[in-house]
């Protein structure tokens, strides 16, 4: 099945102002993520007003990590030749890679600040934040960015606003769709085992996650440059990250799950 996307970047308007779809999808995931999240801590009998004071600390994180992660990652020479540009978020530019790190480094200031064990609300959070990322490659799709390769298959997307004809891989799709069964993966475990080991449920969705994202990068147009290597940048990030799992779970949860 082939799909035309024709969207404009626009939703809707309200008077001089416009609701962009990525902003809306945004705004949505964040709710969405948030209200989850709230949920759990009042399961795990948590205070809420915690998750709010982490809330803004992670936001800032991860959208200044994710906006400097596409600066250095992906184009570092052009924003150092011209560092406003660095400023002009709305420009596009935001890598998820970026992002994850700028949430672990928010996160560890906050436990800093609140002097709390980092495994205290780390699991917790981490349960929320595939539904965002879903939603955040939803933004994406409706933006005609971060599109897959062009495909002869009988499955794909013409995006108009590209100027294009020919169908592409919807690879905003399969990221959203990874993202949302990585959720369903971890809602079904974390109801079914609540004990799990500490920092389960966050090396877990490392897993998962850039696994995924690995596998996507296949697919997916704008690979970065990493001269002879053959790898793409989004490729040799996930590497790290996938290895500190794997690590986790062949030797650190097998003793914590027997104690």
């Amino acid at each position: 099945m082939i799909f035309v996307n024709n969207f404009s970047p626009v939703a809707f308007g309200l008077g001089p102002l416009e609701v962009r779809w990525y902003g809306l999808a945004y705004a949505i995931g964040l709710m969405l993520t948030y209200f989850y999240i709230a949920s759990v801590y009042k399961r795990e009998k948590l205070p809420v007003e915690k998750l709010d004071s982490v809330a803004i600390y992670l936001f800032f994180g991860m959208l200044i990590g994710a906006r400097l992660g596409h600066v250095f990652f992906y184009n570092a020479g052009y924003f150092l030749s011209h560092p406003i540009e660095i400023l002009k978020v709305w420009n596009g530019g935001l890598a998820s890679h970026g992002g994850a790190i700028g949430v672990l480094v928010a996160y560890l200031i906050w436990i800093k600040v609140h002097k709390v064990k980092f495994s205290k609300y780390a699991d917790k959070i981490v349960l929320g934040i595939p539904i965002l990322a879903g939603f955040i490659r939803i933004g994406n799709f409706f933006n005609s960015e971060l599109y897959g390769n062009p495909t002869d298959g009988s499955w794909g997307v013409i995006f108009r606003r590209l100027g294009e004809d020919f169908p592409r891989h919807p690879v905003q799709i399969y990221a959203a769709l990874i993202s949302w069964a990585t959720f369903f993966i971890m809602f079904v475990i974390y109801r079914k085992y609540k004990k799990a080991a500490p920092l389960f449920f966050v090396f877990l969705y490392v897993l998962i996650y850039f696994s995924g994202r690995f596998i996507v990068e296949y697919w997916k147009d704008f690979k970065g440059h990493t001269g002879d290597i053959p790898l793409d940048m989004g490729q040799i990030l996930s590497i790290v990250p996938i290895l500190i799992a794997v690590v986790y779970f062949v030797f650190y949860f097998p003793k914590k799950s027997r104690t």
